[in-house]
């Protein structure tokens, strides 16, 4: 989604520089009597108000924002008397994480996303406290704000909770709200180009083709540097968003068939698409930059050029460059179409949040103030935390206008307008998405309707699917099937872009038979397909019980 180190104390009371809180007398009582005041009705956090700094890690390198200097945080903290000390990898973010949690130097909050290993291993490593022990403790209110579907969705095999997910959506949330839901899985293209070119129909292997070798020959450059004929997401450890999950849902094709599993990476359709792109790279249409050089700033930096023609890619992470591209000339920004299609040209079935959301936060065991972290938390993911997040300080960056809770007109100007002044003066509308509700904040988003924004999101409206029910199916990374199934997505991840560069149609067979030779032949692969197989059933169940709660 989504429009992205230092140990740290455990002295209770001490700030992430080390120096001491001040603390009152009486506010030091109010502490030691944190457990026996706390109401299951009332914030714990009203409890201490006192000057505090956690240290929050983001594993995301593209995480630049600061706490203070802005309307939302400072009123934050004025309001709480938490302040957060960010810190995020200036290199490699699995590589920063793994060090930390070897060191067990992790800060007192961790946010990453909720569809890595690490998370697991941080819970099977005992680094993380249980949330649900810590809300019994210090704040019950916790369990009057957060979502029982989504509680019973991370409850782990100990019965606990250890991670709270972002824009996550429960079965109850689409049936309320699904109509509305988005997607950011898109395919864009430069809306003056596209239109130069007659719209051309880029939903079939011929027309995406011949589109992208017609981008090229009409624009070889953009302002004296090569146009690049299609963007992709960066190719990683684990595969290619782009190329894996992008393009099967774009393409339609089922995650399972009568009840069973289906490896979508073998179904006819993907591998048709997947030569088409292989034919591109034949034709010089994915120039080699689009393999090494796709990092999220790298990437960033060439939209804001106009580099690329089209793109398979998450529009949320463009949405300020795309803006600013709009303000300068309409014409120029980047625009959604229809992508890839099967041959029976199904509609596309693109992800919508599901309740294991985007990301998730965890509570080191490590936390300098319990009482204080768990309240906090509770904050940040209520109704009222939600709302101070989107829409600030009433009377300063919102007030009720027409009966309805929403921005002032100059503050969302400015959002719809230029996002990045909007961040530094105001910091509102989730510029601290941590802990951000999307469904929540529906009902305050009046007027922000800012374009190209409002194109993309409404192109995908009534395209987005839950996929709820396929989350986290892999098994444990520390057990043997998880090592194995952590060697054969490694070993995608080196076959993908091998299949791209291949000669012809007969080396991409045989390389894809290799990899499927590779994969089958494994020693543990029924136990991984078991696995899997028991994981998704479990899901349905728990989704069937989440609507009956």
């Amino acid at each position: 989604m989504c429009s992205t180190v230092v140990g740290c104390s455990e002295n209770a009371g001490t700030s992430s520089n080390g120096t001491a809180e001040k603390h009152t007398n009486v506010n030091a009582d109010l502490k030691e009597a944190d457990a026996s005041q706390s109401s299951p009705n009332e914030p714990a956090w009203k409890l201490d108000t006192t000057p505090i700094t956690f240290d929050w890690y983001i594993n995301f390198d593209w995480f630049t924002s600061k706490w203070g200097g802005n309307i939302v945080s400072e009123y934050i903290t004025k309001k709480t008397g938490v302040s957060l000390n960010f810190i995020v990898p200036a290199g490699d973010a699995n590589e920063k994480l793994n060090t930390m949690m070897a060191a067990r130097s992790l800060p007192d909050f961790i946010t990453l996303g909720s569809y890595e290993d690490s998370v697991q291993k941080m819970i099977n490593g005992g680094m993380v406290l249980p949330l649900n022990e810590l809300a019994d403790q210090y704040d019950p209110y916790f369990f009057k704000v957060a979502d029982p579907a989504k509680l019973s969705w991370y409850t782990q095999a100990d019965g606990h909770v250890y991670s709270y997910p972002n824009a996550s959506s429960s079965p109850a949330d689409y049936q309320k709200y699904g109509r509305l839901f988005t997607s950011n899985q898109t395919f864009l293209v430069r809306k003056d180009m596209y239109e130069a070119l007659g719209k051309p129909d880029m939903s079939t292997p011929e027309g995406f083709l011949g589109a992208l070798k017609a981008a090229k020959e009409k624009f070889p450059e953009v302002d004296g540097q090569p146009l690049i004929p299609i963007g992709l997401h960066e190719f990683t450890e684990t595969g290619n968003y782009s190329l894996d999950s992008y393009l099967q849902n774009f393409l339609a094709i089922p995650q399972q068939k009568d009840g069973k599993l289906y490896d979508r990476r073998s179904d006819p359709a993907y591998l048709k698409w997947l030569k088409v792109f292989r034919q591109a790279n034949e034709d010089g249409l994915m120039p080699t930059d689009v393999y090494i050089d796709e990092k999220r700033l790298e990437k960033d930096e060439k939209i804001s050029q106009g580099r690329y023609f089209a793109m398979l890619y998450q529009w949320s992470d463009f949405t300020e460059i795309n803006q600013s591209l709009y303000r300068k000339d309409p014409n120029k920004a980047y625009i959604a179409i229809d992508g890839p299609k099967n041959d029976a040209h199904d509609a596309p079935t693109l992800a919508g949040n599901g309740v294991s959301g985007w990301t998730v936060t965890l509570i080191s065991k490590n936390v300098k103030n319990k009482e204080r972290a768990i309240a906090f938390l509770s904050y940040l993911l209520s109704e009222e935390g939600n709302k101070d997040l989107f829409l600030g300080e009433k009377g300063i960056t919102y007030d009720t206008i027409d009966g309805q809770d929403q921005l002032l007109p100059e503050v969302r100007q400015l959002l719809n307008t230029d996002r990045q002044a909007f961040d530094k003066q105001y910091g509102a509308s989730y510029m601290y998405w941590m802990l951000m509700d999307t469904n929540m904040n529906q009902a305050w988003t009046t007027g922000i309707d800012a374009e190209p924004a409002n194109q993309i999101a409404n192109w995908t409206r009534g395209k987005t699917v839950s996929m709820t029910e396929f989350e986290n199916l892999d098994p444990d990374p520390t057990t043997k099937e998880g090592i194995a199934q952590g060697e054969n997505t490694r070993l995608w991840a080196e076959t993908l872009p091998k299949l791209l560069m291949s000669k012809s149609d007969a080396e991409f067979d045989q390389l894809f038979a290799e990899f499927m030779k590779s994969t089958t032949e494994n020693p543990e692969y029924e136990a991984i397909e078991a696995s899997r197989q028991a994981a998704y059933e479990r899901n349905v169940q728990k989704l069937k019980s989440s609507l009956n709660q």
